[in-house]
């Protein structure tokens, strides 16, 4: 049984299917239809709602797409949608009032998910900047190209240094009820359908040795579109949203441990603060509602050739901690790759943790996202770079890996070899970038063409040594709003 609040009302829910998403609990169980499909794979933010979690004894919020979301993901926490935000009285909520004074709302359909995404922003930064706002709206569209008035009515709601609603009023009461819930038992089951929600990864360990064939998901910004893309139904799903001891965020001296179950949104401020194009990339990794909930180990275990964070991981040369029953395994992360969504990962065994090195004097780390928009946006060439220099200016060491270029996210090898020992200047960046065609024979989809690939993939390094060369002179990127 799984317990939740839906606003301020105890849930209670045991003969659900766990392929069912929380967009559909609402619209067929609750009768919620305030919250909308529109796109059914979490790219238009029509569907997004708000989570509520205890966190260290404070309540967090996060904006979530629910048509993405198992509804296994609500246990212990509560659940906000857009009818919540009108209060007892039927007051419109500041969100809502400000939508309506900047005439932010035309056709309507998609404005549920930008109050919702205002919600949680007004929340977590009440005094938000520009900057803050289109982040936090990224990840909604809107069909009327209604965005001015949008983006106006949640900057009206930063001259407010605290939002006082019911929500405020009652996070006291919120916090006893959550705290009330058992996290631990957590289980669905449907018509032969079983979902498993352990509270320690040593629980997921042993209920992998019992359940060897189930499917484990941790945001579920992915798997869940088998479900709902491909109507293909998941019998045993292992939902490890609720196990602590892998959303673990832990420096050594000489590395940073990334429990395979944190929320990418929690990655952020620490590999940024190491590598600032990892920052950058994280940035623009989908929206803000899939970074609550993508995680690394979620994105590195999908094993698609066009994740984003592989090749950048590749490239600072990463391993991972892979775990089954009580033993443990390490393995460099480029090994984990065999082909095309096929890995190393045995029956049974997870991923535990991403170790990541943190940087050495004299080594230069560049990553680079070619799509075709900014903001959540799947990659068509990504491309990562770490380059080291002797005393006398040759190239010492270069690790360089691509997404999209091959099956897997791949190191391109004779690129690398045309570097490691020449002299670090034009001509042996351009034998480097002729080296590539040695290394990759890119497919052609309605991405990118092989052309294409072939080219920008070379350029990107000729952009590394452009920006390595200018340091920092030579703007390449558009990386800010205005």
């Amino acid at each position: 049984m799984i317990t939740f609040l839906l606003n301020q009302d105890v849930r209670e829910e045991e003969h659900l299917s766990p392929n069912m998403t929380v967009l559909n609990y609402l619209r067929t169980h609750v009768q919620k239809t305030g919250t909308k499909e529109g796109c059914g794979s979490g790219d238009c933010g029509a569907c997004t709602v708000v989570l509520g979690e205890l966190v260290d004894g404070k309540l967090q919020y996060r904006s979530v797409n629910s048509c993405l979301t198992f509804v296994s993901s609500l246990h212990g926490k509560q659940l906000i949608t857009v009818e919540d935000l009108q209060s007892s009285d039927k007051q419109l909520h500041p969100v809502q009032q400000a939508m309506v004074e900047y005439h932010g709302s035309q056709c309507g359909y998609c404005t549920p998910g930008f109050i919702m995404s205002m919600f949680a922003l007004s929340k977590n930064k009440p005094a938000a900047d520009k900057e803050d706002v289109m982040e936090a709206l990224a990840g909604n569209l809107c069909r009327c190209t209604g965005y001015r008035p949008i983006v106006d009515a949640a900057l009206s709601l930063s001259q407010e240094t605290q939002l006082m609603d019911q929500f405020a009023a009652l996070e006291q009461q919120t916090l006893e009820k959550l705290s009330k819930i058992s996290l631990s038992n957590a289980t669905l089951k449907h018509e032969g359908q079983y979902g498993f929600s352990p509270t320690s990864s040593d629980e997921l360990a042993n209920l992998l040795l019992t359940h060897p064939d189930a499917r484990m998901v941790a945001g579920g910004t992915d798997l869940a579109l088998e479900v709902t893309q491909f109507h293909r139904p998941i019998h045993k799903l292992i939902n490890v949203g609720q196990i602590s001891d892998m959303k673990i965020l832990a420096e050594t001296e000489s590395s940073i441990e990334i429990g395979a179950n944190l929320p990418i949104s929690d990655c952020y401020a620490t590999l940024k603060k190491y590598y600032p194009d990892f920052g950058e990339l994280l940035h623009r990794f989908a929206s803000l509602q899939v970074r609550n909930q993508g995680t690394l180990g979620g994105n590195i275990a999908n094993a698609s050739p066009i994740g984003d964070s592989p090749p950048l991981l590749i490239a600072l040369n990463a391993q991972i901690v892979l775990r089954c029953g009580n033993e443990r395994r390490t393995l460099p992360l480029e090994d984990y790759f065999i082909s095309y969504k096929v890995t190393a990962q045995q029956p049974s065994e997870f991923i535990e943790k991403i170790i990541v090195p943190k940087p050495v004097i004299g080594s230069e780390f560049r990553a680079y996202k070619l799509s075709k928009r900014l903001d959540d946006d799947i990659s068509a060439v990504c491309g990562a770079f770490t380059l080291s220099l002797s005393d006398d200016g040759k190239v010492a060491d270069a690790r360089i890996a691509f997404g999209g270029m091959a099956a897997v996210p791949k190191r391109a090898s004779n690129c690398e070899a045309a570097l490691i020992g020449q002299s670090w200047n034009l001509s042996t960046v351009k034998a480097a970038m002729a080296a590539l065609r040695d290394d990759f024979e890119p497919l052609s989809d309605f991405r990118a063409s092989q052309e294409y690939r072939a080219l920008t993939a070379a350029n990107l390094l000729h952009r590394f040594y452009l920006e390595q060369q200018s340091n920092g002179q030579i703007e390449t990127r558009v990386t800010a709003y205005v």
